[in-house]
């Protein structure tokens, strides 16, 4: 019987590098010789990836709680394929959560934080609520906007990227308060990329012993 994988959540605003960070820990994962399941959120089902075209089409309007729906329906079809790795031992790595949700559809929108968490728990199992490890990245203000602007994330019909300078600060600001509130790790993700991944696998080598 396969001992049960763990499950690594890297959460972050645009432009704090949280996807280059998940691949670079699973290729690093993996030359350890231990196997990985990488979920993006929201798609990585035939159905999820219906709802995340939905989501990301900013022509459509709908209230910010039709999106925690949206959200919390494509999480549960993902949620599947993550019981389904860490059960076979896997390690499940990923660059998004519900944490998204309480950043975007919460202080960017106006979404109460218990309406978030009461749909989330009603329907997502306790291993996504509370993965093995949840590390959220920040940077300064200015570096995000470059960051972002470097990488043309500016989208004009992406629903969130598209949204105004407030939005996108209110976002960003609550990523700190949600990551003393949830218990994750607050890292500074000012420092360059190999530096920042040397810093991530040094914090999974001492907590799991890997």
């Amino acid at each position: 019987m396969s001992t049960r994988g763990h499950s690594i959540v890297i959460e972050g605003h645009d432009g704090t590098g949280k996807s280059t960070q998940a691949a670079l820990l699973v290729k690093w994962l993996q030359n350890k010789g231990i196997q990985t399941f990488e979920a993006h959120e929201p798609a990585g089902t035939p159905l999820a990836d219906k709802l995340r075209e939905i989501i990301k089409d900013g022509t459509l309007e709908r209230d910010p709680h039709t999106d925690l729906l949206l959200f919390t329906a494509a999480r549960i079809e993902i949620a599947k394929q993550e019981e389904a790795a860490l059960a076979s031992g896997k390690w499940v790595i990923k660059a998004r959560n519900w944490l998204s949700t309480l950043a975007y559809q919460g202080s960017g929108s106006g979404v109460s934080t218990t309406t978030i968490e009461s749909v989330t728990k009603q329907f997502l199992p306790n291993f996504y609520l509370h993965p093995s490890l949840q590390i959220v990245l920040y940077v300064p203000q200015e570096v995000r906007r470059a960051r972002i602007s470097l990488r043309g994330l500016n989208e004009p019909n992406d629903t969130f990227e598209s949204k105004d300078v407030m939005f996108q600060e209110r976002v960003a600001n609550a990523y700190e308060t949600i990551a003393q509130d949830r218990n994750a790790l607050l890292l500074d993700a000012s420092p360059s990329i190999d530096e920042l991944h040397a810093t991530i696998t040094h914090i999974i080598e001492t907590q799991f012993n890997v």
